[in-house]
């Protein structure tokens, strides 16, 4: 199932980086998680670094990363390894890239030696705070205020749908300034836990354990030494950060359904149905062959969006279409992995199950799947095919 490392758009490098990553995949981690997610994400976050993962998360050799600039073939074959062996393995790594990235891109010499050396050695968890209950999508709706006070800024408001939130050492928040209207009068500041003002108002549970929750700021008092980037800039520095990561997303969803595609395939050749097997049926065989294809088509995308990313390429429309097909081709072809495992593939354990519940998510956060075709699609009208 690795033939695709052999593909034009990686090099020597990414070819050892994935095949290095899948033996310890193999080696240290399960589909299968306990009660404790919170536990068992700071875990993760903990080995990550220590086996020296999560330093392509981060930009910087000086600062522990694995390169002055995120190479993002390798975040992509990253989060596909990671999303393939273990779905919360791959939310600790995507976290701690997505939570530090505007401190990679925009950050000052001072933030960036305080907290990226911490992130790459998973010693503290980052976390990105753009998503309100009225500004998902909308990102100008945003009623997060920061109002300037003398040499700090007092932030009010709320955020939601906050991976890593109430496990985070530090957030990556972003609040209105008011500089301008809409996107233009956002600002981004690191707001570390534990701050007077700042509480944790809710966890939120979903169909897939993950951390996350709603957060509540009361006056709280924000030193303007940790706003990030100038003033008003904040929109900006969040969709650099987004446009970073987001054919990351896409490659995460890629892992999930190659491991449908990987589980749906053996149990066919297993399963004793008929006198035969179940891939030993026209019908069964060709389920496959529509999951085959599907991957491989994503895969094809997934992978021209990073490596044109890498040669210094805008990819507005590759990006979207990368996580558009990759996401909403990995429900289908998890679903159809589920059909071919028949009763066994909704009972809670089995690896098809957890898949189920994992990729429900990635076809709506960081852009969901309407978002995407409306990009392609004002993209298509502007510059044509």
């Amino acid at each position: 199932m690795q033939e695709f490392l052999s593909w034009p758009f990686f090099e020597d490098k990414h070819r050892a980086l994935a095949t290095e990553l899948d033996a310890w995949c193999t080696a240290h981690l399960s589909h299968g998680h306990g009660d404790d997610v919170d536990a068992e994400c700071r875990a993760l976050v903990k080995a990550l670094g220590q086996g020296g993962w999560l330093r392509h998360a981060v930009a910087g050799t000086a600062l522990g990363g694995a390169a002055d600039v995120i190479d993002t073939r390798s975040l992509c074959l990253l989060r596909e390894t990671l999303a393939r062996h273990d779905g919360l393995a791959d939310f600790a790594f995507a976290m701690q890239g997505l939570g530090s990235g505007a401190i990679s891109l925009a950050g000052s010499d001072e933030q960036k030696a305080r907290y990226l050396p911490r992130v790459a050695a998973g010693e503290a968890l980052a976390a990105f705070a753009l998503s309100e209950p009225e500004a998902g999508s909308d990102v100008a709706a945003m009623q997060c205020s920061a109002v300037d006070d003398g040499d700090a800024y007092l932030i009010n408001g709320e955020k939601t749908w906050i991976s890593n939130g109430g496990i985070a050492d530090f957030y990556v928040l972003f609040a209105r300034t008011g500089e301008a209207p809409g996107s233009r009068g956002i600002s981004a500041f690191i707001v570390d836990a534990g701050l007077p003002g700042f509480e944790i108002a809710e966890r939120i549970d979903v169909i897939a354990p993950h951390p996350l929750a709603r957060l509540r700021f009361t006056n709280c008092r924000v030193p303007k030494s940790q706003r990030i980037g100038a003033a008003g800039e904040g929109f900006k520095i969040a969709m650099r950060t987004l446009d970073v990561f987001r054919t990351s997303v896409a490659a995460a969803a890629l892992g999930f359904g190659r491991r449908a595609l990987e589980e749906g395939l053996a149990h066919a050749q297993e399963r004793r149905m008929f006198g035969a097997t179940l891939a030993d049926l026209p019908l069964a065989q060709a389920k496959l062959a529509d999951m085959a294809c599907t991957v491989d088509s994503a895969a094809l995308l997934v992978y021209r969006a990073a490596w044109a990313r890498d040669q210094g390429r805008p990819i507005t429309r590759e990006a979207a279409m990368a996580k558009l097909m990759a996401t909403e081709g990995a429900q289908k072809v998890i679903d159809a992995a589920v059909q071919l495992f028949g009763g066994r593939g909704v009972r809670r354990g089995e690896i098809v199950e957890s898949l189920y519940r994992e990729i429900r998510a990635l076809r709506i956060y960081e852009g969901a799947s309407e978002v995407q075709q409306l990009i392609i699609g004002r993209d298509l009208l502007k510059n044509g095919v």
